[in-house]
């Protein structure tokens, strides 16, 4: 199959990232990797860069594996060498302290994947910034994604535009009601409210509907060109040779073989302070998936000999 889509691949508007070669053994297909995703709150009305969506990634290609932790926006990381403040507002942070003439998004970014290496215990290799309009891009570049609503959900907010209403139930939710339903935190029109914890988990399921579809979506080109809908709206250090290897590596990984990891705590505002054994946990899952023979599960159909992933 990828044998015959190299070409197709390389002409893929691919989001930007370096043009730094990839070495043989870096590759994604032969060499475990791990990312980190930030998803910005940013919009024209508000001009706000927090960061809403935290999670790390680790990826094994031995085992055609993913580990996804997820963490609170509210968390407060307490690293020795760092603020004291929600880990949401650190990337924005990074960004204002960028030296004039440096590339402030660059700056933040390799800030943020050395706070997080440090958090986990791992190296993060990469890492990718993703704005609302990206986000809610790719979900209508896939068509849509099928998730089950847990609750009624309502809430506007003339300042921004924002106008969530989701009703409780299984649904198929394009890019705006996607967004909603992983933003949705407080309602004033009488509906529940929802907790940090409980959008960590909407976020991991909406992440698993993406995989489930990008599956179904069939073809290098089409995959390619649903990564590449984010286009302006998202910044990465991937190089775009990392960025189709990765796409040779796990075009073939379903849900079951992500293992999602939201982190959990208590709130004692204005902070979420996590659970100690859960972050050990979290911890103990990246460092497995990004050991040489990654972790053990149930196995999906093997590709045959002519969907080699070289």
């Amino acid at each position: 199959m990828w044998r015959d889509t190299n070409a197709a691949l390389e002409d893929i508007a691919l989001p930007a990232g370096s043009a730094k070669p990839i070495a043989s053994e870096d590759r994604a297909q032969v060499k475990p990797l791990s990312m980190l995703l930030l998803g910005t709150d940013y919009r024209k009305e508000t001009g706000s860069m927090n960061t809403d969506v935290v999670m790390v990634i680790a990826m094994n290609p031995n085992s055609n594996t993913a580990t996804v932790v997820s963490i609170p926006r509210d968390t407060n990381p307490e690293l020795e060498g760092y603020r004291t403040q929600k880990i949401n507002a650190f990337y924005a942070g990074f960004h204002r302290k960028a030296k004039e003439g440096e590339d402030a998004d660059a700056y933040a970014r390799s800030k943020m994947r050395e706070m997080m290496s440090e958090f986990f215990g791992i190296p993060v290799d990469y890492a990718a910034v993703v704005n609302f309009q990206g986000f809610s891009d790719v979900i209508n570049a896939l068509g849509g994604v099928k998730v089950y609503v847990d609750q009624d959900m309502r809430y506007t907010d003339s300042a921004d535009g924002t106008d969530i209403n989701l009703k409780k139930g299984d649904q198929k939710l394009d890019g705006k009601e996607a967004l909603d339903f992983v933003r949705y935190r407080k309602s004033n029109h009488g509906t529940a409210a929802s907790s940090d914890f409980d959008r960590n988990d909407r976020q991991s399921r909406v992440l698993a509907a993406i995989i489930d579809k990008m599956k179904s979506v069939g073809g290098a080109t089409k995959l390619g060109n649903v990564i590449g809908a984010v286009g302006d709206n998202m910044r990465t250090d991937i190089p775009k040779d990392q960025i189709i290897n990765m796409l040779k590596a796990y075009y073939d990984i379903n849900k079951e073989q992500v293992r999602f990891i939201p982190l959990e705590g208590v709130w004692d505002s204005p902070y979420v302070y996590l659970n100690d054994e859960k972050l050990e946990e979290a911890k103990q899952a990246l460092a497995e998936e990004l050991t040489t023979e990654g972790r053990k599960v149930q196995a999906a159909a093997s590709p045959s000999a002519s969907d080699s992933k070289e």
